[in-house]
């Protein structure tokens, strides 16, 4: 075996057990109950300034799903959609880009319709092949990819164009979903993402998030560890499907700099706040050897990407709000805006 390949693992492993020890099973939520005949479609709209308020019905998942939308600066034209997906929690709790950054406040000026479903927790925003006792029903692929983009153009009056972006367990979500329909982002930013799930490490990565954290059972995911499935939804194993789709792909090095630990220790004083920083270190470690993979297998095929590896950087919020400036030239090039 190749050093690297063992360092590779040996990170993925660290970060998998980090992940253990960091997190607790939560959420309980129902099933949901789909209505063959009921078509998907935008429920409600409730308006507060820029800020539209939708429930969108979802007839793969049976349910309304409540997607925020920012308009853009000027109203009266059209314009684009950035899909922003928030992390494990779905962006039902305050680990969200509205509670933890000013990312719409840096969109405001700007020509795009800010799109931000909320709900989804422990989902990896992906299709379950089962209905989950704990997360429920998910088909988040078939919502993001067939059910939503039609629906948004038609009240937003969009321009059609889409870009995507996600971070931490999203940021593995956005380059699935880039893979399951080609074309319909232009342009995708994943922050602080690990791409691989098939292989063992990835895959124990992803259960601890799913199972030990959110409460889910993987096997109603994508079914058994020998199930074709894990292979078919690799965002490294599939991305040639990547090709042609503007690409920016970032990771810290779990190294931290004054400025995380303060924020760790402030945030959770005592011994709690040391062992949530190094958490923070281990987890973006692991995560940075993931995206160093997902690289190489994009060059191996000659598919370019933007790449930004930071030298420093644990896994928290500051560094994807600078991720999502840094990316923004890119998203606004997929979705045909000036930056």
């Amino acid at each position: 075996m190749k050093l690297s390949a063992l360092r590779n693992r040996t990170a993925l492993r660290t970060a998998a057990v980090a992940l253990t020890a960091a997190l607790s099973v939560a959420l309980a939520t129902g099933t949901g109950s789909a209505d063959p005949d009921k078509p998907s479609a935008i429920s409600s709209i409730q308006k507060d300034g820029r800020t539209w308020h939708l429930k969108v019905y979802s007839a793969a998942m049976g349910q309304d799903i409540p997607v925020d939308v920012q308009r853009p600066a000027d109203e009266s034209q059209s314009a684009p959609n950035l899909y922003m997906l928030n992390g494990l929690d779905g962006g039902l709790g305050t680990a969200s880009w509205n509670a933890q950054t000013n990312a719409l406040g840096f969109l405001a000026d700007k020509q795009v319709n800010v799109i931000q479903p909320i709900g989804g927790r422990g989902s990896y925003y992906t299709d379950w092949i089962k209905d989950d006792p704990q997360l429920g029903r998910n088909k988040w692929t078939t919502f993001f990819t067939q059910e939503l983009p039609p629906l948004l153009d038609a009240a937003l009056g969009s321009t059609g164009l889409n870009a995507l972006a996600g971070l931490s367990t999203s940021g593995t979500s956005v380059l699935q979903l880039a893979e399951a329909q080609p074309g319909l982002w232009k342009s995708v930013a994943a922050y602080s993402g690990c791409a691989q799930i098939a292989d063992p490490m990835g895959k124990q990565f992803l259960k601890f998030a799913v199972e030990t954290w959110a409460g889910g059972k993987t096997e109603n995911m994508y079914g058994p560890d020998n199930s074709p499935l894990w292979t078919a939804n690799d965002p490294v194993i599939n991305a040639e499907k990547l090709r042609g789709t503007q690409l920016y792909i970032s990771s810290g090095s779990g190294i931290p700099l004054m400025k995380d630990v303060e924020y760790y220790t402030k945030s959770a004083p005592g011994p709690q706040g040391d062992i949530n920083l190094a958490l923070g270190m281990i987890i973006e470690g692991g995560v940075n050897a993931c995206t160093h993979n997902l690289k190489d297998k994009l060059d191996s095929i000659n598919i370019p990407a933007t790449y930004q590896f930071d030298p420093v950087g644990t896994h928290y919020w500051p560094y994807w709000e600078t991720a999502l400036h840094d990316s923004w030239p890119l998203l606004a090039s997929g979705m045909g805006i000036p930056a």
